[in-house]
């Protein structure tokens, strides 16, 4: 009996990477931060799993939801994104009828986005753990206190400039 030769691994190049102070880093904010990610996306993961979607579902439903009429393209550009990866996602929300898609008024070649009954409903129940998760952690701080975390929240938004930008997917 002949066997077929075994396939030769593909070693890919690494990329050369900066030399790092490891004293320097903050692992237990970086670890308070990957916990809180994970929790605060656990309630609604349970919700999505019960109707078969994904956070890549979540995200589309919530964004359009919270911007009806929002264009296709602003949406890309908010989820950081290809075209590719939210159309397979769209579809699935337009054919279970979540969202709608429609021309612009103005400007046919817009696709506009608006969440349907079912959509809005949807993004709320899926919000409203999160809303209650943020209340019950902010309960005990001050006025200042909250605003200290808000900031520090819109602080961490955005790439840096001097990382090399990976093509993001939704899933």
């Amino acid at each position: 009996m002949s066997r077929a030769p075994a396939a030769k691994a593909v070693k890919k190049e690494r990329p050369v990477l900066p030399a790092v102070n490891e004293a320097q880093i903050d692992f237990e904010t970086i670890e308070l931060l990957f916990f809180a990610y994970r929790d605060f996306v656990s309630d609604p993961d349970a919700i999505l799993a019960r109707i078969g979607m994904g956070r890549a579902h979540h995200r589309v439903v919530y964004f359009v939801s919270r911007h009806p009429g929002m264009m296709v393209t602003d949406l890309l550009d908010i989820l950081q994104i290809t075209k590719q990866s939210l159309a397979r996602v769209l579809k699935q929300l337009i054919e279970m009828g979540y969202i709608r898609q429609m021309a612009g008024a103005k400007d046919r070649r817009q696709r506009r986005l608006y969440p349907t009954l079912a959509g809005r409903e949807l993004a709320l129940a899926l919000s409203e753990p999160q809303s209650r998760r943020i209340t019950n952690a902010l309960n005990s701080l001050s006025p200042d206190g909250r605003d200290a975390v808000i900031s520090f929240l819109g602080k961490m938004r955005g790439r840096d400039p001097s990382l090399q930008v990976i093509e993001s997917e939704l899933d």
